[in-house]
């Protein structure tokens, strides 16, 4: 791809912003600061990863990961203002989900621990999680102020909160997790995901592309379920107070 193609796809961008100032839906400043935050940071990471991939050091490695968990939670966190201890659950939550995932993967041999590949496949499990917990903070604020009433009369009859919280806990997994179910169902017929597409770009036969796509599908669905799980039952302790009531919003 040349330098002039890539500019040019800047104007699908261009696009997205007259759609979201014709219509008024205010997505424009976000955009702009999300695109020049991409060519900066990818542009950046570009050449970090060319020496870390040249040192091919454990430490540097492992730093590089925590520091996508971080910069991961904070963004995540900021879908779930106002919950107490947000960046903290969401550290935790993503940590942990990049531990189980990669760590199996490392385990079954699937993946070596070297930059070139814990650090591409760090990423879309973290990236990935990171969204996740984004839907379950979001989901939980607008199911415990939707349903306030209904949690309250249940801890008056005696109920302690995870029970009076169970429902609401049940369909923010349900709603957090149903993307990454949708689309393992298209898989291969309705997209050609990134990472089989690049393959096959870079040369390698679409049968071998096939098996690291279907290890990337099921390592981001365990990911993705690690991540809500987690998420959910911790953040939703926030929510009530030491007395075990529900907490003003």
């Amino acid at each position: 791809m040349s330098d002039i193609s890539l500019v040019m796809t800047f104007s699908l961008v261009l696009l997205a912003l007259y759609l979201s100032y014709k219509d008024k839906i205010g997505l424009e400043k976000e955009l702009m600061i999300s695109s020049i935050r991409a060519i900066v940071q990818l542009t950046l990471i570009g050449f970090v990863l060319t020496y870390v991939f040249h040192w091919n050091n454990y430490g540097l490695t492992t730093l590089i990961l925590l520091l996508m968990v971080y910069n991961a939670a904070a963004v995540a966190s900021k879908r779930g203002q106002g919950i107490y201890h947000i960046l903290r659950i969401s550290f935790a939550s993503l940590l942990a989900s990049l531990v189980v995932t990669l760590g199996s993967l490392l385990l079954f041999g699937a993946v070596n621990y070297q930059p070139s590949e814990v650090i591409p496949i760090g990423g879309m499990i973290v990236g990935n999680s990171m969204i996740a917990a984004g839907l379950v903070f979001n989901s939980l604020k607008e199911k415990f102020q939707q349903r306030r009433e209904e949690v309250e009369i249940k801890l008056c009859l005696g109920v302690k909160p995870k029970e009076a919280s169970l429902t609401i806990i049940r369909d923010t997994i349900k709603t957090a997790m149903l993307p990454t179910v949708d689309s393992m169902k298209t898989l291969g017929i309705v997209q050609l995901p990134g990472m089989m597409t690049g393959l096959i770009l870079a040369g390698l036969p679409p049968t071998a592309a096939i098996k690291y796509q279907i290890m990337v599908a099921f390592m981001l669905t365990g990911a993705v379920a690690i991540t809500t799980f987690l998420t959910s039952y911790w953040t939703y302790k926030s929510f009530f107070n030491e007395f075990e009531q529900l907490r003003q919003l």
